[in-house]
């Protein structure tokens, strides 16, 4: 038992010492946007097929951690073509006196999840191929099903926001089959009369003291309200301060909230699927008040946006949104003429 023991730490003792063997990422700058995309789709099917894990779960999980580069302070930003992030201790394994260690066998031998995904001998935490597949084997072991999913998805985020958002996100991929969805739409259409401004922040008195969290955009009774994103109803139904309300989650980890409408669209309801454009509702005055409650106000959209960091979510101004993809919109009709 001593011998093993001797012989284990001089193996370990010597995979410690080697020299750490880095390789670039792919440089993205000079592709295009389907270029990237296409890179993405390549090494999502790549590892679906080693592993059986559905591309949609690996793309879905890739999003998401994109999204939390982009919010989080304490994440750098990804070089490659993938964003799933591990740290140091969960990839080379706690008790690794090496924490940049990309030898396999001794990055199993402290604990550590650290995986080669590309044959090359080497498990680098900042390889797309080996940072994609050594998330795809921690999926494998729990099983391929939608359920076995949302168990994987818990066990990797200990949230259930997080779950139901990653969730969603598979749910999109699932039925566009593509990656590129990352268009917008003005939530009104141009032919009809609206007017608004910037009202983020501003003070408001019903319910007690607190800031307006959203756009205002003011039209007529029954105006159409379209989705602005690619994404998922979360949440339809009555809220006191925004009446007839509903809640769409994008694939930037963005919540789109549509509140006082006077009614929603045949067919949309909690966990609908819906492009840029769709109609998902209708101006109205609802709210401030029980079920039902009309007319306190003129009618208008209130239009909020709140992003996810994987902590918490927080509000933020819509106005320079709307006013670009106001301004697209603009530019692609006048292309049609």
């Amino acid at each position: 038992m001593r011998l093993q023991k001797i012989i284990v730490l001089a193996l370990i003792a010597v995979f410690v010492s080697l020299p750490l063997v880095t390789y670039a990422a792919d440089q993205k700058a000079d592709l295009t946007s389907e270029q990237i995309y296409e890179k993405r789709m390549d090494l999502y099917k790549k590892v679906e097929t080693l592993t059986s894990v559905p591309w949609q779960y690996l793309a879905a999980v890739d999003t998401y951690e994109r999204g939390l580069r982009r919010a989080l302070n304490d994440r750098p930003k990804e070089d490659g073509f993938i964003s799933i992030y591990f740290s140091e201790n969960e990839w080379a394994g706690s008790l690794n006196p090496n924490k940049q260690d990309t030898h396999p066998l001794s990055i199993q031998m402290f604990g550590g999840i650290g995986l080669d995904g590309d044959g090359d001998g080497v498990a680098d935490r900042l390889n797309d191929e080996d940072v994609l597949y050594t998330l795809a084997h921690q999926f494998e072991q729990y099983g391929v099903s939608e359920e076995d999913f949302r168990i994987a998805l818990w066990e990797k985020y200990k949230r259930d926001q997080s779950v139901r958002i990653v969730h969603g996100h598979a749910l999109v991929y699932e039925k566009f089959d593509r990656l590129d969805l990352n268009d917008h739409a003005f939530p009104m259409p141009l032919n009809y009369n609206y007017s608004y401004k910037n009202t983020w922040g501003d003070r408001r008195g019903w319910g007690g003291r607190r800031i307006h969290e959203g756009t205002d955009i003011f039209a007529g009774y029954n105006v159409p309200i379209r989705a602005t994103a690619y994404g998922r109803v979360e949440i339809k139904g009555w809220n006191k301060y925004g009446g007839w309300r509903i809640g769409i989650r994008d694939l930037d980890n963005i919540y789109h909230y549509y509140a006082h409408l006077s009614g929603f669209e045949k067919g949309i309801e909690e966990g609908s699927i819906v492009a840029p454009g769709d109609v998902i509702g209708y101006c109205g005055s609802s709210g401030y008040g029980k079920p039902g409650t009309q007319g306190k106000f003129p009618p208008h959209l209130h239009y909020g946006m709140y992003r996810d960091n994987g902590r918490l979510e927080w509000s933020f101004d819509p106005y320079p949104s709307l006013k670009q993809w106001e301004r697209k919109a603009y530019q692609d009709r006048k292309k049609k003429k």
